[in-house]
């Protein structure tokens, strides 16, 4: 369960890309590293990590 406006996340390890579906859309997040992306999946409250540390450290590119 991710609560909040967060409803999937999926990361591109290769890529280091970050796909998050949003209740308004879905979002790419680009140069997102591994550690963050492990922090954020084992978060107990991903929608609040994804607010601190993701949100406001990266710029999102809607996709959908």
């Amino acid at each position: 369960m991710f609560g909040g406006n967060l409803r999937a996340a999926g990361y591109d390890e290769k890529n280091q890309k970050l796909i998050v579906e949003l209740s308004s859309g879905t979002f790419a997040y680009e140069r997102v590293s591994p550690e963050t992306w492990r922090r954020f999946a084992k978060a107990s409250s991903p929608w609040s990590f994804f607010r601190d540390n993701i949100e406001e450290e990266y710029t999102g590119k809607r996709i959908k």
